[in-house]
């Protein structure tokens, strides 16, 4: 394998110049540049990444950590942060939470396992890491950006939408066609932002004067199956109710699928609404009603607030996301 030696030597310059020439750093004549192009093609050279990192200090690389790899929700944050790092030569390492320890450490074991392989920065998403993870985390390596929750002490690394206004929004969809029987699908109780959202959903219940003890909510853990059994439970309650909010979408796609399996027509007798706006939200029958959160829009900016810092760029960063009510089939008036 040829040597940046091997094409000093070929081109007749000091391996600084080829180097210079190579990196598009520094002075160099365009005598000596076009001769070092003729011998880099000539010995197929490649540049190492490893003395590459060395003499930059620096890696070019990104960690980014999602809980899972399965569902629509991670796949259009990773698409976005991997999209914005191409464009400025930079690339994205990617861990997730395996194994068979508790999802905390899962989170602990792949944020680490990320800074060991001498990411320049790391982004998280994780509701099952505590605060004081995230600070400790941060005093150790603070190149650390965080997506879809907000943690104390830490606000200008965090890239999050208002899940409490969100659940508001969810609520105020279904009481604006009239509903005044609900019943929800929750996501893991522990989850931080699946509290926010439903005490958002609550908080619009109370203010139309209905009691949040009045609900029946089951709980799930954000995947299609643990909807569809949760709605097995409400059903078997024997509660009526004219309007469901699941806290994501898969859960939603799973109810659906049990309430059109139990003969109960959505949104006829029963109107469902999701939440996250995954893609798969449009494609279900009936098409999903859905609040929209911008997990795109927060990977993207947690990426450049990484760009900025580890690498002296100057992008616009925003930390305002909005999130609205996507109309479609599944909702309609009781």
């Amino acid at each position: 394998m040829a040597t940046i030696k091997d094409v000093a030597r070929l081109a007749g310059v000091g391996v600084g110049t080829a180097s210079r020439v190579i990196s598009g750093k520094g002075s160099f004549s365009k005598d000596a540049a076009d001769r070092v192009a003729v011998a880099v093609k000539q010995l197929g050279f490649r540049p190492s990444a490893t003395a590459r990192a060395l003499s930059l200090r620096s890696t070019g690389t990104i960690g980014v950590f999602v809980p899972d790899f399965k569902g629509p929700y991670y796949g259009p944050l990773l698409h976005a942060i991997d999209t914005e790092l191409r464009q400025y030569d930079r690339h994205m390492v990617v861990a997730n939470g395996c194994g068979h320890d508790d999802r905390r450490q899962q989170a602990l074991d792949g944020v680490r396992f990320l800074i060991s392989r001498d990411c320049d920065g790391v982004i998280i998403s994780s509701t099952a890491l505590k605060d004081a993870d995230f600070m400790q985390l941060r005093d150790g390596y603070p190149q650390l950006a965080v997506v879809n929750r907000e943690v104390k002490g830490m606000r200008s690394n965090c890239f999050t939408v208002d899940h409490r206004a969100a659940g508001h929004l969810a609520a105020r969809a279904l009481l604006d066609q009239g509903h005044r029987r609900f019943a929800v699908v929750s996501g893991p109780t522990a989850a931080s932002d699946n509290k926010q959202r439903l005490q958002g959903f609550f908080d619009a219940l109370g203010e139309a004067g209905l009691e949040a003890a009045q609900v029946p909510v089951e709980d799930g853990d954000f995947t299609a199956e643990s909807g569809w059994e949760a709605v097995e439970r409400l059903l078997a309650r024997g509660q009526a109710f004219t309007a469901l909010f699941c806290a994501n979408d898969q859960m939603a796609m799973g109810a659906l699928s049990c309430l059109q399996h139990r003969g109960i027509a959505v949104p006829r007798q029963v109107s469902v609404l999701g939440y996250d706006d995954t893609d798969v939200a449009a494609f279900l029958s009936p098409r999903l009603t859905s609040v929209h959160i911008p997990v795109d829009e927060m990977g993207l900016n947690a990426c450049r607030m990484l760009l900025n810092s580890c690498y002296g760029m100057t992008l616009k960063i925003s930390r305002e996301f909005e999130p609205t009510v996507v109309q479609r089939d599944s909702v309609a008036k009781p």
